[in-house]
Protein backbone atom coordinates (compact mmCIF):
# COMPACT_ATOMS: atom_id res chain seq x y z
CA UNK A 1 0.00 0.00 0.00
CA UNK A 2 1.40 3.42 -1.14
CA UNK A 3 2.06 6.40 1.78
CA UNK A 4 -0.56 8.30 0.54
CA UNK A 5 -2.82 5.37 0.75
CA UNK A 6 -1.95 4.87 4.48
CA UNK A 7 -2.67 8.48 4.62
CA UNK A 8 -5.97 8.36 4.07
CA UNK A 9 -7.85 7.44 6.66
CA UNK A 10 -6.15 9.36 8.72
CA UNK A 11 -6.82 12.32 7.15
CA UNK A 12 -10.64 11.97 6.52
CA UNK A 13 -10.45 11.41 10.75
CA UNK A 14 -9.12 14.78 11.09
CA UNK A 15 -10.97 16.31 8.65
CA UNK A 16 -13.97 14.44 10.35
CA UNK A 17 -13.27 15.77 13.78
CA UNK A 18 -12.94 18.91 12.10
CA UNK A 19 -16.22 19.09 10.78
CA UNK A 20 -17.74 18.10 14.09
CA UNK A 21 -16.25 20.79 16.40
CA UNK A 22 -17.36 23.46 13.67
CA UNK A 23 -20.73 21.98 13.14
CA UNK A 24 -21.27 22.03 16.85
CA UNK A 25 -19.85 25.40 17.16
CA UNK A 26 -21.81 26.61 14.27
CA UNK A 27 -24.98 25.03 16.08
CA UNK A 28 -24.66 26.21 19.39
CA UNK A 29 -24.03 30.44 18.28
CA UNK A 30 -27.41 29.90 16.26
CA UNK A 31 -29.19 28.75 18.83
CA UNK A 32 -28.11 30.96 20.79
CA UNK A 33 -28.61 34.13 18.51
CA UNK A 34 -32.31 32.55 17.68
CA UNK A 35 -31.16 31.71 14.09
CA UNK A 36 -30.76 28.15 13.99
CA UNK A 37 -30.96 26.56 10.17
CA UNK A 38 -33.13 23.55 10.26
CA UNK A 39 -31.27 21.90 7.05
CA UNK A 40 -28.13 21.94 9.17
CA UNK A 41 -29.62 19.00 10.85
CA UNK A 42 -29.81 17.07 7.09
CA UNK A 43 -25.56 17.64 6.88
CA UNK A 44 -23.31 15.02 7.93
CA UNK A 45 -19.47 16.14 8.74
CA UNK A 46 -18.10 15.28 5.32
CA UNK A 47 -20.80 17.81 4.15
CA UNK A 48 -19.56 20.53 7.18
CA UNK A 49 -16.46 20.06 6.07
CA UNK A 50 -16.69 20.62 2.30
CA UNK A 51 -18.69 23.76 3.62
CA UNK A 52 -16.07 24.98 5.02
CA UNK A 53 -13.50 24.21 2.10
CA UNK A 54 -15.18 25.88 -0.46
CA UNK A 55 -15.56 28.97 2.09
CA UNK A 56 -12.01 29.02 2.50
CA UNK A 57 -11.43 28.97 -1.11
CA UNK A 58 -13.89 31.66 -2.19
CA UNK A 59 -11.82 33.09 0.39
CA UNK A 60 -8.33 32.83 -0.91
CA UNK A 61 -9.47 33.13 -4.78
CA UNK A 62 -10.55 37.23 -3.10
CA UNK A 63 -7.52 37.35 -1.49
CA UNK A 64 -5.54 36.32 -5.12
CA UNK A 65 -7.40 38.23 -6.82
CA UNK A 66 -6.39 41.66 -4.67
CA UNK A 67 -3.17 40.58 -4.88
CA UNK A 68 -2.84 40.07 -8.89
CA UNK A 69 -4.35 43.56 -9.76
CA UNK A 70 -1.93 45.50 -6.88
CA UNK A 71 0.96 43.81 -8.85
CA UNK A 72 -0.34 44.27 -12.16
CA UNK A 73 -2.63 47.72 -12.04
CA UNK A 74 -2.38 48.20 -15.59
CA UNK A 75 -4.44 45.16 -16.56
CA UNK A 76 -7.38 47.06 -14.80
CA UNK A 77 -6.63 50.48 -16.87
CA UNK A 78 -7.54 48.85 -20.00
CA UNK A 79 -11.34 49.07 -19.39
CA UNK A 80 -12.23 52.47 -18.75
CA UNK A 81 -14.39 53.68 -15.64
CA UNK A 82 -13.13 49.81 -14.27
CA UNK A 83 -12.96 49.53 -10.77
CA UNK A 84 -11.49 46.87 -8.36
CA UNK A 85 -14.55 47.14 -6.31
CA UNK A 86 -16.57 46.13 -9.27
CA UNK A 87 -14.60 43.32 -10.62
CA UNK A 88 -14.51 41.31 -7.23
CA UNK A 89 -18.22 42.24 -7.32
CA UNK A 90 -18.26 40.20 -10.58
CA UNK A 91 -16.32 37.37 -9.53
CA UNK A 92 -17.63 36.91 -6.07
CA UNK A 93 -20.80 38.57 -5.51
CA UNK A 94 -22.72 35.82 -6.49
CA UNK A 95 -22.51 31.58 -5.95
CA UNK A 96 -22.57 29.10 -9.32
CA UNK A 97 -21.53 29.43 -12.30
CA UNK A 98 -18.74 32.81 -14.34
CA UNK A 99 -19.55 33.56 -17.80
CA UNK A 100 -18.93 36.78 -19.22
CA UNK A 101 -19.42 38.59 -22.33
CA UNK A 102 -15.98 40.29 -22.61
CA UNK A 103 -14.39 36.89 -22.62
CA UNK A 104 -16.32 35.62 -24.90
CA UNK A 105 -18.33 33.68 -22.67
CA UNK A 106 -15.10 31.39 -21.93
CA UNK A 107 -15.35 29.58 -18.60
CA UNK A 108 -12.77 27.88 -16.55
CA UNK A 109 -9.59 26.50 -18.53
CA UNK A 110 -10.98 28.25 -21.22
CA UNK A 111 -10.76 31.96 -19.74
CA UNK A 112 -7.63 31.07 -17.58
CA UNK A 113 -6.17 30.76 -20.97
CA UNK A 114 -6.60 33.72 -22.20
CA UNK A 115 -4.46 35.57 -19.32
CA UNK A 116 -1.57 33.74 -21.60
CA UNK A 117 -2.85 34.49 -25.26
CA UNK A 118 -0.50 37.57 -27.34
CA UNK A 119 -3.33 38.21 -28.98
CA UNK A 120 -5.93 38.45 -26.16
CA UNK A 121 -5.86 42.84 -25.51
CA UNK A 122 -8.51 42.78 -22.68
CA UNK A 123 -7.78 42.17 -18.94
CA UNK A 124 -5.20 39.64 -18.13
CA UNK A 125 -6.46 39.25 -14.69
CA UNK A 126 -9.77 39.07 -14.74
CA UNK A 127 -9.61 36.54 -17.70
CA UNK A 128 -7.46 34.04 -15.05
CA UNK A 129 -9.46 34.82 -11.76
CA UNK A 130 -12.85 34.17 -13.64
CA UNK A 131 -11.47 30.95 -15.03
CA UNK A 132 -9.56 30.15 -11.75
CA UNK A 133 -12.59 30.50 -9.62
CA UNK A 134 -15.26 29.05 -12.29
CA UNK A 135 -13.11 26.07 -12.48
CA UNK A 136 -13.15 25.59 -8.30
CA UNK A 137 -17.03 25.91 -8.22
CA UNK A 138 -17.28 23.47 -11.26
CA UNK A 139 -15.23 20.60 -9.14
CA UNK A 140 -17.88 21.52 -6.58
CA UNK A 141 -20.59 21.10 -8.98
CA UNK A 142 -21.22 24.89 -8.58
CA UNK A 143 -23.16 23.67 -5.02
CA UNK A 144 -21.97 26.76 -2.52
CA UNK A 145 -23.34 23.95 0.13
CA UNK A 146 -23.71 20.10 0.67
CA UNK A 147 -26.19 17.73 2.22
CA UNK A 148 -26.66 14.32 3.16
CA UNK A 149 -27.55 13.13 -0.47
CA UNK A 150 -25.06 15.26 -2.48
CA UNK A 151 -22.15 13.65 -4.24
CA UNK A 152 -18.88 14.75 -4.82
CA UNK A 153 -16.59 14.07 -7.95
CA UNK A 154 -12.93 13.43 -6.32
CA UNK A 155 -11.48 13.26 -9.99
CA UNK A 156 -12.29 16.64 -10.44
CA UNK A 157 -11.07 17.60 -7.22
CA UNK A 158 -7.87 16.16 -7.81
CA UNK A 159 -7.72 17.49 -11.43
CA UNK A 160 -8.40 21.03 -10.05
CA UNK A 161 -5.63 20.67 -7.58
CA UNK A 162 -3.16 19.63 -10.80
CA UNK A 163 -4.65 22.34 -12.73
CA UNK A 164 -3.77 25.25 -10.14
CA UNK A 165 0.06 23.50 -10.06
CA UNK A 166 -0.13 23.50 -13.95
CA UNK A 167 -1.63 27.53 -13.69
CA UNK A 168 1.78 28.30 -11.01
CA UNK A 169 3.69 26.85 -13.77
CA UNK A 170 2.37 28.89 -16.68
CA UNK A 171 2.41 32.01 -13.85
CA UNK A 172 6.39 31.85 -13.60
CA UNK A 173 7.24 30.28 -17.26
CA UNK A 174 4.81 32.27 -19.95
CA UNK A 175 6.51 35.08 -21.88
CA UNK A 176 5.17 37.62 -24.10
CA UNK A 177 6.71 38.52 -27.28
CA UNK A 178 9.05 40.51 -25.53
CA UNK A 179 9.98 37.98 -23.13
CA UNK A 180 8.22 39.65 -20.36
CA UNK A 181 5.72 37.42 -17.92
CA UNK A 182 1.91 37.48 -18.84
CA UNK A 183 1.17 38.63 -15.35
CA UNK A 184 3.54 39.56 -12.19
CA UNK A 185 3.69 37.75 -9.05
CA UNK A 186 6.19 36.84 -6.98
CA UNK A 187 9.22 39.42 -7.02
CA UNK A 188 13.01 39.06 -6.35
CA UNK A 189 14.33 41.09 -3.10
CA UNK A 190 16.27 43.39 -3.16
CA UNK A 191 19.79 43.01 -2.28
CA UNK A 192 20.21 40.75 1.10
CA UNK A 193 16.32 40.45 0.91
CA UNK A 194 14.64 37.19 0.60
CA UNK A 195 12.22 36.87 -2.35
CA UNK A 196 8.63 37.48 -1.40
CA UNK A 197 7.13 34.43 -2.08
CA UNK A 198 3.49 34.82 -0.83
CA UNK A 199 1.67 34.31 -4.14
CA UNK A 200 3.51 30.67 -3.91
CA UNK A 201 2.16 30.60 -0.09
CA UNK A 202 -1.44 31.48 -1.75
CA UNK A 203 -1.49 28.75 -4.39
CA UNK A 204 0.23 26.21 -2.14
CA UNK A 205 -2.82 26.46 0.22
CA UNK A 206 -5.82 26.12 -2.39
CA UNK A 207 -3.89 23.08 -4.28
CA UNK A 208 -3.89 21.48 -0.57
CA UNK A 209 -7.31 22.56 0.45
CA UNK A 210 -8.34 20.88 -3.04
CA UNK A 211 -6.16 17.84 -2.48
CA UNK A 212 -7.78 17.22 0.68
CA UNK A 213 -11.10 17.47 -0.53
CA UNK A 214 -10.34 14.93 -3.53
CA UNK A 215 -8.86 12.68 -0.73
CA UNK A 216 -11.92 12.74 1.94
CA UNK A 217 -14.51 12.41 -0.84
CA UNK A 218 -12.62 9.24 -2.42
CA UNK A 219 -12.70 7.54 0.91
CA UNK A 220 -15.83 8.46 1.81
CA UNK A 221 -17.51 6.75 -1.43
CA UNK A 222 -14.42 4.15 -1.92
CA UNK A 223 -13.20 5.27 -5.31
CA UNK A 224 -10.14 5.86 -6.71
CA UNK A 225 -8.19 8.38 -7.65
CA UNK A 226 -6.46 8.58 -10.92
CA UNK A 227 -3.54 10.23 -10.09
CA UNK A 228 -0.87 12.05 -13.26
CA UNK A 229 2.04 12.98 -12.75
CA UNK A 230 3.14 15.78 -14.67
CA UNK A 231 6.62 17.50 -15.84
CA UNK A 232 8.10 20.44 -17.73
CA UNK A 233 7.11 19.39 -20.71
CA UNK A 234 3.73 18.11 -20.53
CA UNK A 235 1.84 20.83 -17.96
CA UNK A 236 -1.15 20.71 -19.70
CA UNK A 237 -4.46 21.29 -17.55
CA UNK A 238 -7.23 18.54 -16.98
CA UNK A 239 -10.57 18.19 -17.44
CA UNK A 240 -13.06 19.05 -14.84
Amino acid sequence: MSSSAQRRPEILRLAAELGFVLGLALALGACASGAFRPQNLAKTEVDQVTDLHIRTQEALLRELALKLYRRNPRELRKQPGQTLEKRLQQLFGQPGELRFEELGGRQSIDAMLLAFDESYAGDRVFALMAGLTDMIRRAYGYKSEFFAFDALDQQKLYNSARNIEVLVWRLSHKRDARGEPFLLTNEAGDAGQPENLSFERLFGKMIALQDMMAEITADSSNRAINRVVQGAATMIFLPI
